[in-house]
């Protein structure tokens, strides 16, 4: 009996004397329990919605917090009307579509997550990370701090989801593929197209002459024209923002690069366009025509003014957007 005693003593001893020579055994003991029990409850929470929602306190836990064995994104926003971000809903929107295609993807793991922090819960998480704007997006890497390409330029490269998996991919090196729900606007609105023009015709097929105006045919093709050549079929295809805010809190127009565009720039750019075609139709009317000369000359200077001008315009737009590119008209 006395023996047991003995060695259960002397094994006792022996953990204890093993533990106080290697207290860091201990401590990495404790650090591995605290991860797990981190990495189980981001994993419950991305079970019950893709994009975590974060606060004050859960932010520190969760992302500023040692230890960490995954990467984590985070987009910094505020929702609430009262704060007036014209486009912190939409790159919401589109946010969500990257994590809930990355939730239901083969690459989904504990390994990587998607968080929310907005202004009106985590005011103090914006103070510390020194934000005065938003939509932030940002990457926490498992190990390190955030380097200058884990805050995602969106005024380079917009906040479309496509963009957002790119940079995700970039950082961490998951390619996530971004499943966009079907959208039945186009295919409806096409119908109803279709209905009206065979109705139009149905009620006029008696009397079908309109059908051979050189004008009409004209004025469709030019409209056409514009919207592909102002970038219409681009904005259908990458979604980009009507406008975006600046960081000084004013609104940008016109993206700052060329890489991207905002859609009332490809308006304006429409709009130019028509109206430096015009200018060279008044050229053209000025010196076939035989009318009057002081009607014709009118014509020719309003017209060698709009080309002259809005040529200018286009120039110097597409001057903003090109960096280093050194030719200019009338307009710097």
């Amino acid at each position: 009996m006395s023996r047991q005693i003995l060695l259960t003593l002397s094994a006792g001893m022996l953990v204890a004397v093993f533990l106080l020579a290697n207290p860091t055994w201990a401590q990495k003991k404790k650090d591995t329990s605290a991860l797990t029990d981190k990495v189980n409850q981001l994993m419950d929470l991305s079970a019950k919605r893709p994009v975590i929602k974060l606060n004050g306190n859960k932010f520190r836990d969760f992302v500023k917090s040692a230890p960490r064995n995954y990467s984590i994104i985070v987009m910094f926003t505020a929702l609430s009307a009262s704060r007036q971000c014209a486009i912190c809903k939409q790159a919401s929107d589109e946010y969500h579509l990257v994590a809930n295609s990355y939730r239901y993807s083969q690459f989904y793991s504990n390994k990587l997550f998607f968080a929310m922090v907005d202004f009106d819960e985590g005011p103090d998480v914006f103070q510390t990370m020194k934000l005065n704007t938003a939509p932030v997006f940002m990457h926490f890497p498992a190990k390190g701090k955030p380097k200058k390409a884990d805050n995602m330029d969106i005024q380079r490269t917009g906040f479309s989801s496509e963009a957002v998996a790119k940079w995700i991919g970039e950082r961490t090196e998951m390619n996530i593929r971004v499943f966009r729900p079907p959208n039945y606007t186009g295919t409806v609105a096409l119908l109803m197209l279709f209905s009206l023009v065979g109705g139009l015709l149905y009620l006029r097929r008696n009397n079908l002459e309109f059908l051979y105006n050189k004008t009409a045919w004209s004025l469709i093709a030019l409209f056409f024209v514009f919207a592909m050549i102002s970038g219409q079929m681009w904005n259908h295809i990458r979604g980009p923002p009507f406008v975006q805010k600046t960081q000084s809190g004013g609104v940008s127009y016109i993206h700052g690069s060329s890489q991207g565009q905002f859609v009332l720039e490809t308006y304006f750019v429409m709009v130019i366009y028509g109206l430096i075609v015009c200018g060279m139709i008044m050229l053209t009317e000025a010196g076939d025509s035989k009318g009057d000369v002081g009607k014709r000359r009118i014509l020719a200077v309003v017209g060698l003014a709009l080309v002259a001008f809005f040529f200018s315009l286009v120039l110097s737009i597409f001057r903003s957007k090109a960096g280093g590119y050194p030719y200019s008209f009338l307009i710097k």
